[in-house]
């Protein structure tokens, strides 16, 4: 007699969910995903005069202060947000995770644009970032465990770069509502989204048929910390957040180094071209990041993701003393290894892990660069004047891409043989 293996069920489920619900879904979690790289990114390119209409003109050491803090703590928050609804999202539910996510960050984006007091904006950035985070690892769990395997990897592929063109409308925005108050009530679309999704979309029949199983009761993270894992773990930490302090020290603080190029103006265009050349080079290097690791592999494409870094840096921040049409130029390409660096950590970190904690490996990995990250973020803005400027401080935070390029020179990948090991 055949028998019928858990994965050919699986299978089937995913395959008799209809294709204009998928459609749905994929759309609900792109924008949701989209919007909330539009989020993390609109007080970057505000951040200049979000400081000034609230604290006046103060000296540059307490200016750069207050940047620091406004901007690290929504990374401490996304940290934050990525732990906490991946547990909910285990104990509730795919569906019901998502869209509180959503939710939040919707909130607290339009709460954002009405506080009075800066540390009113420190609150709510927090908060937004904890609802972002939620997105990011709730809308690809349940994209996963809905898709069918045939193309599910290119479905997810295509997910990855939702967050670039976030970051590109922020510089939209910007360029197109000078009032940040305004700016930030984008919150609103998301708060609608959420209202669709309530309607529209479905729990993950994954996720109900492994709650309705009663021998689910382990704990995977006492098998992701035993000695068997503990190199992996601190690999997959080291070079996702490596990655991440050069990235975000570098999009948190690149329009505030861009006015501090400008005397002669407030320099709000070429802020917010600046920040679209960002978002349009990690929205292509995302994009072709697949073709990227077929090509090269995984380790190599991040040995080449961070010899690049590397090198741009070097010339967009010690090169440029006054601002020209080859920022742009710069920015651009350092923004494109940018994006294919988070597509080939996709690949990479996983890969490290066996089948029974890959999941969870990758998650902790991911949200404890973004701690190490809010840290480095909040110190550029403290040594700015210690290290004689933007230029010389985001230049010293992007030698962080030489450790990663240093680690992953080091590691050697595992051989295909161990991938679905349990």
């Amino acid at each position: 007699m055949s028998t019928i293996t858990l994965s050919e069920v699986v299978t089937t489920k995913q395959d008799s969910i209809s294709v204009p619900y998928r459609v749905v879904l994929f759309l609900i979690c792109f924008i949701s995903t989209a919007l909330g790289g539009t989020v993390s990114t609109l007080m970057s390119v505000y951040l200049p005069v979000v400081v000034r209409d609230l604290q006046g003109n103060l000296p540059a050491d307490e200016v750069n202060a207050i940047s620091g803090y406004i901007n690290a703590v929504f990374i401490f928050g996304w940290a934050f947000g990525g732990f906490t609804w991946g547990v909910i999202s285990d104990k509730m539910g795919r569906k019901i995770a998502l869209l509180m996510a959503i939710s939040c960050y919707g909130i607290f984006t339009i709460l954002t644009g009405q506080m009075p007091t800066w540390w009113g904006v420190v609150g709510c950035r927090f908060m937004s970032g904890f609802g972002v985070g939620g997105v990011l690892v709730t809308s690809i769990t349940l994209v996963s465990e809905v898709w069918p395997a045939k193309s599910k990897a290119v479905v997810i592929g295509i997910l990855s770069i939702a967050f670039p063109v976030g970051i590109f409308s922020a510089g939209v925005i910007n360029y197109v509502v000078s009032s940040w108050r305004e700016g930030f009530l984008v919150g609103a679309i998301p708060l609608f989204l959420a209202l669709l999704g309530a309607w529209l979309l479905t729990e993950s029949q994954s996720w109900l048929d492994y709650r309705a199983d009663a021998s689910n009761k382990t704990n995977p993270y006492n098998k992701l910390l035993s000695p068997n894992h503990r190199r992996e773990l601190i690999v997959g930490s080291l070079t996702f957040g490596t990655m991440l302090i050069g990235l975000w020290a570098i999009f948190s603080w690149l329009p505030t180094w861009v006015q501090s190029l400008i005397t002669t103006h407030d320099a709000a265009k070429e802020r917010g071209l600046s920040m679209m050349c960002l978002g349009m080079g990690g929205l292509t290097g995302g994009f072709f990041s697949g073709w990227l690791v077929n090509l090269l592999k995984p380790r190599r494409s991040m040995l080449l993701c961070f010899a690049v870094c590397t090198g741009l840096s070097f010339v967009l921040f010690k090169t440029n003393s006054t601002f020209g049409p080859a920022v742009y130029a710069e920015i651009a390409v350092l923004a494109l290894f940018f994006g294919a660096s988070q597509g080939v950590l996709s690949a990479y970190i996983p890969q490290l892990f066996s089948t029974g904690i890959r999941a969870t490996a990758t998650g902790f990995c991911f949200n404890i660069g973004r701690i190490f990250t809010a840290t480095a973020v909040l110190f550029v803005g403290v040594l700015v004047s210690t290290l004689g400027g933007y230029s010389n401080a985001l230049f010293i935070f992007s030698l962080i891409f030489l450790v990663g390029l240093l680690v992953v020179l080091f590691v050697h990948e595992k051989p295909a043989t161990n991938q679905n090991a349990k």
